[in-house]
C-alpha cells in the first residue's frame, strides 16, 4: 500500500509479469526452387513477407501460446519466376499475470510476438543462407500496426457477412 499526500492508503496495482516458458518451431518448410529448376539470365530477387499471428489460452492458469506465421516468397523481378519459398510457424509459451482482461488480446498479439521476433528473424536468416541464398534479415515488424490492420479486416468481414442477403 502506498500513501497519498493526505495520508490515505491507496492500493498499488499488481506488478505485470511476463515470462517466456518455451519457444519452438511448430512447422517449417523451405523450397529452393532455383536448385530444382535452375534459372537463366540475371536474377533480381523480389521478396514478399506475409505475417499472421495466433494466440490461445492453454489449460494451465495464466499460460498462453502465441504463434507467429511467416510466409516468405522470393521471385525474380525480371521474369516473375519463383526463387524460394519459406514458411515458418514460430511459437512461444508465455506465463502472463496481472494483465486486465480487456488488455489481454492486444498484449498477446503485440508484446508476445515482439519478444519472439528476434529468434524467428535469426531462423529465417540461417535457413536462407544455408539454402544457398544471401542471408535474409527481416525488417522489424510493427506489431501494433499489424494488430490494428487485423482488427479492421475482421470488422470489415463481419460487416460484409451481416450485409450479405440470406438465401
Amino acid at each position: 500500500m502506498a500513501e497519498t499526500e493526505n495520508g490515505a492508503a491507496t492500493a498499488t496495482p499488481p506488478q505485470l509479469k511476463m515470462q517466456i516458458l518455451g519457444q519452438f518451431i511448430r512447422d517449417m518448410s523451405f523450397e529452393n526452387i532455383v536448385a530444382q529448376k535452375g534459372v537463366q539470365g540475371e536474377v533480381q530477387p523480389d521478396i514478399q513477407v506475409q505475417v499472421s499471428l495466433d494466440a490461445k489460452k492453454r489449460p494451465v492458469d495464466n499460460q498462453y501460446e502465441v504463434v507467429c506465421k511467416f510466409n516468405i516468397t522470393s521471385k525474380n523481378k525480371a521474369s516473375g519466376d519463383p526463387l524460394f519459398l519459406l514458411e515458418l510457424e514460430y511459437g512461444g509459451i508465455f506465463l502472463i499475470e496481472n494483465v486486465p482482461d480487456e488488455q489481454m488480446h492486444p498484449f498477446l498479439l503485440i508484446e508476445c510476438p515482439r519478444m519472439l521476433f528476434p529468434f524467428a528473424r535469426r531462423i529465417v536468416s540461417d535457413i536462407t543462407r544455408d539454402g544457398g541464398f544471401p542471408q535474409l534479415n527481416l525488417e522489424n515488424i510493427d506489431f501494433v500496426s499489424l494488430y490494428r490492420q487485423t482488427l479492421l479486416q475482421r470488422q470489415a468481414e463481419q460487416k460484409a457477412a451481416q450485409d450479405a442477403p440470406a438465401n
